[in-house]
């Protein structure tokens, strides 16, 4: 077999930098982190197998970390339940009930990076790029958005400003055969702040999270906060982003990677 190369395509849960929170969404999506180090377990672990310090080696006990967060927060995986309570009709499915297929496949980078913050990305658009690629849509293929989103973490632009898919251009794509379909945006729609300018000008609810709103009628799954995608041909790679099975939950948090050199 051939060497594979491994491209980590996920953002860190981590406490919030300095200067990044600004908006409902990151103080939402904040995640908060408590720290126990070597020294400050020690006398848990004495309590703990009824040891001395003078037991453990070189008197240290054992990191640990207590953290309290979104299942939105970080890189992860929208379920259909967080679109609508329906789809098609029936219950939306949640995370624990996800077809682990659905997260290991071929992946295709499609180029949106003219695209500017604030901005719907149409049909015409997607299907522009998906040309660029060298072929059409498959079946079961795992489609990237890259807008280069990745490059502003940890500012307050990079939860505030970005663009999105048009409902149209959600359906052209799951139309095709895809289920799965990711961004290095922190969310799959336009930024909050766009559509509620939008909103307020033409007061058409078809503006309101219009991407995710196809899952009312279509089931696909959504892989938000993504990195790294520059690092990435259009085609030629396979894409794993396994979503932890959280109970009930409308979404998980995955470590998305992309692995170039498999056997195809």
């Amino acid at each position: 077999m051939s060497k594979l190369q491994f491209v980590d395509l996920s953002v860190p849960i981590q406490p919030p930098v300095e200067g990044e929170m600004a908006g409902d969404l990151a103080v939402a999506l904040a995640a908060r982190v408590t720290y126990q180090d070597h020294e400050q377990s020690v006398e848990r672990v004495t309590r703990t197998f009824g040891c001395d310090v003078a037991d453990l080696p070189d008197g240290k006990g054992w990191a640990t970390e207590r953290v309290e967060l979104s299942t939105h927060a970080g890189t992860h995986v929208d379920a259909p339940w967080h679109y609508f309570p329906t789809t098609a009709g029936r219950r939306a499915r949640t995370i624990d009930e996800l077809p682990l297929d659905a997260f290991f496949g071929d992946g295709v980078v499609l180029d949106l990076t003219r695209f500017g913050p604030g901005e719907r990305v149409g049909v015409d658009a997607i299907r522009e790029a998906v040309e660029a690629t060298g072929a059409p849509l498959a079946e079961g293929e795992i489609v990237l958005l890259r807008y280069d989103g990745d490059k502003s973490f940890g500012t307050a632009d990079y939860w505030n400003r970005y663009p999105g898919l048009s409902a149209e251009a959600t359906r052209w794509i799951v139309d095709q055969g895809v289920r799965t379909i990711g961004t290095d945006a922190v969310g799959f729609d336009r930024d909050f702040p766009s559509i509620k300018e939008a909103f307020a000008a033409e007061r058409d609810p078809a503006l309101l999270w219009e991407a995710h709103r196809v899952g009312k009628d279509r089931e696909y799954f959504q892989i938000e906060k993504l990195a790294n995608l520059a690092r990435l041909p259009a085609r030629g790679f396979t894409v794993a982003c396994f979503p932890v099975k959280v109970a009930g939950a409308s979404a998980g948090w995955a470590r998305a990677v992309a692995i170039l050199g498999l056997p195809r």
